[in-house]
């Protein structure tokens, strides 16, 4: 077995487990079906930047002044999308979990926010009238991004609970048969709820009496708040890329497999930056989805769409030529699968080195850019399959598309020579079978 064979075998092993994980997986789809309300609440703080802001917005300019009293309707929806993350996050997770275990999932889901109310703070410190009071009420760092961690954490550990209690006939309230069938399954889960709640309600003021912290708190610290700064670094995010790349070469999508790791830290991140910006100070996270979007897959994953730019300029091959022609204006919309599984790039020794590493490289590049102060950290995520520059222009204006066209040149300059030697190949293939044609026909002449 040749050495591609066996990393393989091993990385599709691999990816069946993580795909085969129902947590993972249910992760992964939670944040799939929350991505549409995370774009609308950074394009709602855009629109307060271009519009109703009267030191950025068109509403600085007197015709416009009026604008300035829209501001708090973005405001809100900037708040109820993106400060309730941990809220709204554990609801959509619980949910696809419910359908796994065949469970009522409206319950389940109710269960599962309760249930994180529950361990975290829910009173926080306000001044009155130059007074400092205690408030009861859920403070900030329980509803943003903060929460993210403990919030998937804690609905797994519930819902699995919830499950196997539910399933416990003697926890099960007899009803007699003339009772309506909506009244006999609310009583059936009330002394499960109760018991889960219970549970954690004792677990997380065990906690809180031995640590001194909230489990909120504690995740983040030793959990959460690592990993995003991880994934902010240069080798952090590289590895993550280089990690995806590798699966996508094996003919797995790199992009699902890593979106349950993947994504909460960079839904995070862009949370932070709005939050920073609404505060008046500077986005500080470069690597938000906008970021991976723009920089790291513009034109699809290892920036196949550079391949196909340098193979419809100097490919000598029919084939090569043919998958690039159809292949291209997928993508320009950021849609590789064309190109990968028709060239194909899966397996493929000649344009493994480029495919795996031109996305690092890329983000390298953005990163640079970012750090000289050229691009800054962006608030505005687009929504995948946005034609190439679109997204790039929204989220970080006409420099992020300088910067993507920048990282797209360079990508067709890393593939020239892999194309070149494709060439090559054919070349040699092609005069080794006239070879072989040229000496039977010798050997069939002197019999």
């Amino acid at each position: 077995m040749s050495f591609m064979d066996k990393l393989s075998s091993g990385i599709d092993v691999v990816a069946e487990k993580v795909e085969g994980n129902k947590y993972l997986r249910a992760i992964k789809d939670a944040f799939t079906a929350y991505m549409p309300f995370i774009i609308i609440g950074s394009f709602a703080l855009l629109f307060n930047v271009l519009l109703t802001s009267p030191t950025t917005g068109l509403a600085q300019f007197a015709p416009f002044s009026f604008l300035t009293a829209l501001a708090p309707a973005f405001s809100t929806i900037n708040f109820a999308t993106m400060d309730i993350m941990s809220l709204l996050i554990p609801l959509f997770l619980a949910s696809n979990l419910a359908k796994s275990n065949n469970t009522n999932p409206l319950i389940t889901s109710a269960v599962a926010l309760i249930a994180y109310v529950i361990v975290v703070p829910q009173f926080f410190t306000t001044t009155v009238d130059g007074v400092q009071q205690v408030v009861k009420g859920l403070p900030a760092t329980s509803t943003n991004a903060s929460g993210l961690f403990i919030g998937m954490i804690l609905t797994i550990l519930v819902v699995e609970l919830f499950t196997k209690l539910s399933n416990v006939n003697a926890l099960r309230i007899k009803m007699p048969p003339s009772v309506p069938g909506g009244i006999v399954a609310s009583f059936n889960v009330l002394l499960p709820i109760f018991v889960t709640l219970i549970i954690v309600a004792l677990a997380a003021q065990l906690f809180l009496n031995a640590t001194g912290m909230y489990m909120n708190e504690f995740i983040y610290k030793i959990v959460q708040a690592p990993l995003e700064r991880l994934v902010q670094s240069p080798g952090g995010i590289m590895l993550l890329v280089i990690v995806s790349q590798i699966f996508w070469l094996v003919g797995i999508h790199g992009g699902l497999i890593i979106s349950p790791i993947r994504n909460p830290l960079l839904i995070a991140a862009l949370a932070n930056n709005i939050a920073a910006v609404q505060a008046g100070e500077p986005a500080t996270n470069p690597v938000t989805m906008g970021f991976w979007m723009s920089f790291i897959v513009p034109g699809g994953a290892g920036l196949t769409l550079s391949l196909l730019i340098a193979i419809l300029i100097a490919s000598k091959r029919d084939d090569h030529k043919a998958v690039a022609k159809v292949s291209f204006m997928p993508g320009l919309f950021g849609i590789s699968e064309p190109v990968v599984f028709g060239l194909p790039l899966v397996l493929n020794p000649v344009f493994a080195i480029p495919f795996v590493f031109a996305s690092s490289i890329g983000t390298a590049i953005a990163l640079f850019f970012n750090q000289i102060g050229f691009l800054q950290p962006n608030t505005v995520d687009v929504p995948f399959g946005l034609p190439l520059g679109v997204g790039a222009f929204l989220g970080y204006g006409i420099n992020g598309v300088i910067v993507q066209l920048l990282i797209m040149a360079l990508g067709v300059v890393m593939y020239m020579p892999f194309v070149l030697a494709a060439n090559k190949a054919t070349v040699a293939v092609e005069e080794t079978e006239t070879e072989s044609e040229t000496e039977k026909q010798i050997a069939t002449e002197k019999i």
